[in-house]
Order: C-alpha cells, then sequence, then structure tokens
C-alpha cells in the first residue's frame, strides 16, 4: 500500500484524523437538545448540553472526513470525543454545541454534494451556530474549540465573525495542509515512486490550478480526484500559523505527545507563532484524546474504537478553566 491517506470529504480523512451510540451520562441538572440553523439546501443539525447554569458557551468544530457531532466516523472511529467533552463541560458549568458539518451525518441533506464543501463554507456555517449558541445561552460571546481540520475552520472563523471568545485548538496541524500532506507522503518509504508526481500535483494546486486526476498514478488519482480539488485548493492557501498570528483574542492550543497523526511540533509551532497563546501538552493523550501509555501503535488506535474509555485526565479541567478564567471572560 503505497499511500498514507486519501483526502476524500465524506469518505476519508486527510493526514488527520466505527460508529457507536452509548447511553449519555449528563451531570446532574444538565440538559440535551436538538437544535439546527439553515444550511443551503436544507437545515444543518447539531446538540446543545446546557447545565443547571452556565459560564461559558462553547461550540466544538468536528475533524476531517464524516466525522459526526459525537466525534466518531464510519472509517474506525468510535472514540466519542466530543459527546465525552461536552459531557465533562458540561459537569464543570459550560453549555457546548456540538455539531454535523454540512453534507454529512444529519446535516447531510444540507448540499448535493459533500465533496463540493471548502473550509470557507464550514467556517460561514459555523458563525450561524455561534450566533445560536449565543442566543440559546445568553452568552455575550462564545469559545470555538476546533479538532484537527476543525481548528483550521475555527482559525478561519476567527479572522471575520464577531462575538467568538476565544479558540482552543486541539491536536490542529500548525503546518500548511499542502505540507502536511508532502510530509506524509514522505514518511512511508513506500511512496517514494510516487513522490515526484505528488509533489507536483500538490504544487499545482497550491496555485490554484486544477490537475488531470486521468494522468496520474492510480493511487494519486484516488487521493486527488476532481471531487476534492476544489476542497484542496481552498485548503492548501490557509496557514494556520499565520492565522493565528492574526488573531489577537486568547487561545489555548492542546496536543497530546501520543498523536500519531499531529505532532507536539505542530502545537510548539502554534504557539511560536502567538506566543500570547497558551500551549497544554498532554504527555499520554493521543489524537482522540484517549490516555495511551505506551509507544505501541497497535495499542493507541485500539482507543479510537471505546467510547467507554474516558478523556485523558486533564483535558477537560484545563479547557473548563480556560474558558471561565476572569482574564478571559
Amino acid at each position: 500500500m503505497p499511500l498514507v491517506g486519501r483526502p476524500a470529504r465524506a469518505g476519508a480523512a486527510i493526514a488527520f484524523g466505527f460508529t457507536m451510540t452509548v447511553c449519555a451520562a449528563l451531570p446532574v441538572a444538565a440538559t440535551e437538545e436538538a437544535v439546527e440553523v439553515p444550511g443551503p439546501l436544507a437545515a444543518l443539525r447539531g446538540t446543545l448540553t446546557r447545565p443547571g447554569v452556565a459560564s461559558a458557551a462553547v461550540l466544538i468544530i468536528p475533524g476531517s472526513g464524516p466525522t459526526d457531532r459525537d466525534g466518531n466516523n464510519p472509517l474506525g472511529v468510535a472514540a466519542s470525543t466530543y459527546r465525552l467533552l461536552a459531557e465533562g463541560l458540561a459537569a464543570k458549568g459550560v453549555a457546548t454545541l456540538r455539531i454535523d458539518k454540512r453534507g454529512m451525518i444529519g446535516s447531510a441533506a444540507a448540499v448535493a454534494d459533500p465533496d463540493a464543501v471548502t473550509v470557507s463554507d464550514y467556517a460561514g456555517d459555523v458563525q450561524h451556530w455561534a450566533d445560536l449558541l449565543r442566543a440559546k445561552t445568553g452568552a455575550a460571546c462564545v469559545w470555538l474549540v476546533g479538532h484537527s481540520e476543525g481548528g483550521l475552520v475555527a482559525l478561519s472563523t476567527a479572522q471575520k465573525a464577531e462575538g467568538i471568545c476565544g479558540l482552543i485548538l486541539v491536536a490542529t496541524p500548525g503546518r500548511p495542509l499542502g505540507q502536511v500532506l508532502r510530509d506524509q507522503l514522505t514518511a512511508n518509504p513506500a511512496n517514494a515512486p510516487l513522490l515526484a508526481q505528488a509533489f507536483g500535483t500538490i504544487a499545482s494546486l497550491e496555485g490554484g490550478r486544477r490537475v488531470d486526476d486521468g494522468a496520474l498514478h492510480p493511487a494519486l488519482a484516488s487521493l486527488f480526484r476532481p471531487a476534492v480539488q476544489g476542497f484542496l485548493i481552498d485548503a492548501f492557501v490557509l496557514d494556520p500559523s499565520k492565522l493565528l498570528a492574526a488573531w489577537q483574542g486568547p487561545t489555548l492550543i492542546v496536543q497530546g505527545e501520543r498523536d500519531l497523526q499531529v505532532s507536539a511540533a505542530d502545537a510548539r509551532g502554534l504557539h511560536q507563532a502567538a506566543l500570547r497563546s497558551e500551549l497544554f501538552l498532554v504527555p499520554d493523550a493521543n489524537y482522540v484524546l484517549k490516555t495511551v501509555v505506551s509507544p505501541d501503535r497497535a495499542a493507541n488506535i485500539a482507543t479510537y474504537r471505546d467510547p467507554r474509555l474516558p478523556l485523558a485526565i486533564g483535558i477537560v479541567e484545563r479547557i473548563a478553566t480556560f474558558v471561565t478564567a476572569p482574564r478571559a471572560r
């Protein structure tokens, strides 16, 4: 297998990364409510979790691919990371809204083609969700928690949106997506024969030029198929570090040091771009924020499939403290 991943919108995750439902364990006095905002063709849908009295309001933005509002997707992830985060924050007095992206899961009818969506589209949707969350909770502003690709969406939203308290960037790459993809491809020695063509294709897309997938190696044709080229062209021009440098609000960068998809170096790069930000490295947390105590890859991946495992110690507490701190209010 020459490639490490396929950047499909509806069918795979790009460089970031089993759907299972379990009974919610909400704290006493917390409630869940199904909510929606208008989408291009039909409603976008999400879940609002509110404690009895909310001290802050947080919008959780999902990562890449068909990741649902709970943090699960049919490609092998059933960790329920976002649901667990919502429940944990509710116990700390923080309201949350977690969402299904346009074209996917509960928001599937919002667009005809889930591949024909860009980061800019997602950012516009997040602004609508933020407005709803403010209206529902009475909060003057809301916090954006972006996981993986969701961090890039949060950064893009914050450049123009009003009513944003600050950002929590979780497992968010500090490099442009084109460079992330180059690094991923290079990391697998089996990709060596494809690198020249892959890098040329990435460079074309970075320049806003579509490529003829018929001229590509079959593995690359899947990676850069026409349906996702619009998304890639839009995403490749975005530099997370530059976006963060331009953002003047409070920022917390959360990164697990057992993450197999996004590195601590990415988190440090983001922090260096905005030294006013706070950096929280979690030694034994992985990409789905579960505890992993060994370097064993199989053990790490196994946590992706277990919603019963709690989030790594300290993550909920640090986020709750950050969004409720007097200096950030």
